[in-house]
């Protein structure tokens, strides 16, 4: 059985929304699975003067608490990890690079070496930076030494007017943060080419365990 941990961090509700998809799709994929969330650095939020996404922000984080919070061991049990983080300026959410910077040690004794990782986003626009956020995160899987699986276009779904690219499932949210309608605009081909995405990279996460063991 392959262990895939589903690590994310989301402000207000639409990385969350796509999170809880992965982790459904590889439930159901036969997989064992941890659904975790990155934990905040900071108690206020970002934009204060922002009323209405400072709003969806308080509704979100109020009502994702029972979600556990990732830590490094999640990381170190998991065959593939499958990260989620919306775009900042073109690169990952500070919260979950402050949550990778905390992987120094499990990095430098080989822990995440040939681990399958993907990668999803949102942003407020479609070309709001989502290809460099997730190279962003591409990045740091290359100095892991870990097998980056992209969805490509492998699939039908992820032709779909909302979907289209290839290096990881990307929802566009809106310039809106809509309390009491979180996540709305995050679509349902999104959602099932998420699943997708990550019953793809468990698939390649237990070939490369089936492989490295007969070797």
């Amino acid at each position: 059985m392959t262990n895939v941990a589903i690590v994310y961090y989301s402000a207000t509700g639409n990385i969350h929304k796509l999170a809880v998809a992965a982790a459904e799709a590889a439930e159901k994929a036969g997989a064992q699975v941890r659904l975790r969330r990155v934990a905040e650095i900071q108690e206020s939020t970002l934009a204060p003067n922002y009323t209405e996404w400072t709003a969806a922000y308080e509704e979100h984080v109020s009502g994702s608490r029972e979600v556990e919070v990732a830590t490094i061991d999640d990381l170190d049990w998991a065959d593939a990890v499958v990260w989620g983080t919306p775009g900042r300026y073109g690169a990952m959410a500070g919260p979950l690079k402050h949550f990778i910077d905390q992987t120094f040690e499990l990095h430098a004794r080989h822990g995440l070496k040939n681990k399958a990782m993907s990668a999803f986003t949102s942003t407020g626009t479609p070309h709001g930076g989502q290809e460099s956020t997730l190279l962003s995160l591409s990045n740091v899987f290359y100095h892991w030494g870990a097998i980056i699986v992209p969805p490509g276009v492998t699939d039908p779904i992820l032709l779909a007017p909302s979907n289209g690219n290839p290096y990881g499932v990307s929802a566009t949210s809106g310039l809106q943060a809509i309390p009491g309608q979180l996540a709305q605009n995050v679509t349902e081909d999104n959602l099932k080419a998420v699943g997708y995405q990550t019953v793809r990279t468990l698939e390649i996460a237990a070939a490369l365990k089936r492989g490295l063991d007969n070797g």
